[in-house]
């Protein structure tokens, strides 16, 4: 049967656990199997005994695999059943034990051991923390005194383009009062 045949609506849960409704829809024309006109040679089984088989048969499956089946209605699109899914089974959850696991005894030597690793551990990392310490204390200093050559630098150019303006200005003043004595000479002249 196609999977687009099938049809199934989740329908609300249940104390008893999850249920669905399967919508089976009507067999394809060519998967009716045409059945032999000659009896078959075994013993001929009536329609109720088939159907106390079959009905015998779904018991023994629903008892083994949890699942409840009803019938619903049929409907113009097919058969539909109700499946209801039982709990999962006492051995699928997994058993926590109560305690921790219980620790094997230690013996002396293996503590001291353990404790002289510890320590080596601690040392190491305080050495490497003093190192980075170091490094950036280092750093800071690297820093601070390149700032200060920086400031130094900046008022050095400072003071002297301070000084260079004031000699051009100087320099200008100088030359303006000397054309204007010039020009009160010439004056003077005339």
């Amino acid at each position: 049967m196609a999977s687009s045949d099938i049809q199934v609506k989740e329908l609300e849960k249940r104390a008893s656990g999850q249920a669905f409704e399967l919508i089976l829809g009507p067999p394809p024309k060519e998967a009716v199997p045409e059945f032999p006109l000659s009896p078959p040679k075994k013993k001929d089984l009536s329609l109720e005994e088939i159907q106390r088989k079959l009905e015998a048969a779904e018991e023994r499956l629903m008892a083994s695999s949890d699942i409840q089946v009803k019938e619903l209605e049929k409907r113009a699109s097919g058969q539909a059943f109700e499946l209801i899914l039982g709990p999962p089974p006492k051995e699928a959850v997994p058993e926590f034990p109560l305690s921790p696991p219980k620790k094997k005894d230690l013996s002396l030597e293996e503590i001291q051991r353990k404790l002289e690793a510890a320590e080596e551990r601690r040392k190491s990392h305080e050495a490497e923390v003093l190192k980075q310490l170091a490094e950036k204390r280092e750093h800071e200093k690297e820093v601070l005194q390149k700032a200060i050559e920086e400031n130094n630098n900046f008022s050095k150019m400072a003071e002297e383009k301070l000084t260079h303006k004031m000699e051009a200005n100087k320099e200008n003043r100088e030359a303006q009062m000397a054309a204007k004595l010039e020009r009160l000479r010439e004056k003077d002249k005339h």
